[in-house]
């Protein structure tokens, strides 16, 4: 059996996360992609930051996760809009985030067969001296190729 072709392009909106899918679009052009956008429901948020359920929540855990799963098929589907202005072949997807954004991304790296993860160094999440933490948790975890593409600001 031949390795899938696909990438799978980590997409998170930032400035970081386009530059990544334009210099692999420049690397890879014509490469079938998935842009995946990785959500986090209120409670998974609520666990990885114990001292806000502290806070009252004016709304439902339901009606933020709705929120939130809308507000990321968007953001999947601005990624699939840049990959294919990049030169790929892509689709966007969108999926909850049920323990950690790295591993969410590398279990769909694992269901797709990607031949290669794609992500900027630094999002909107957490950073680390180098890389931001979910790149880097990606590339230590990942277990196939991995391109962290620089901030165009380092």
């Amino acid at each position: 059996m031949t390795p899938s072709q696909t990438v799978l392009i980590a997409f998170d909106g930032s400035a970081d996360a386009a530059r990544a899918i334009h210099v692999a679009g420049d690397l890879l052009p014509g490469r079938p992609a998935v842009v995946l956008t990785v959500w986090e429901p209120l409670l998974v948020a609520l666990a990885h930051h114990p001292l806000t359920a502290l806070a009252p929540v004016p709304f439902s855990a339901e009606e933020e996760d709705e929120r939130s799963a809308d507000s990321a098929r968007l953001v999947a589907a601005r990624g699939a809009d840049l990959a294919r202005s990049a030169g790929f072949d892509a689709q966007a997807l969108s999926r909850a985030d049920s323990h950690e954004i790295a591993e969410t991304i590398r279990e769909t790296a694992d269901s797709l067969d990607a031949a290669l993860i794609v992500t900027g160094s630094r999002g909107l999440r957490g950073r680390s001296a180098r890389h931001g933490s979910v790149s880097e948790h990606v590339l230590e975890h990942a277990g196939r190729p991995v391109l962290i593409v620089p901030s165009s600001a380092t």
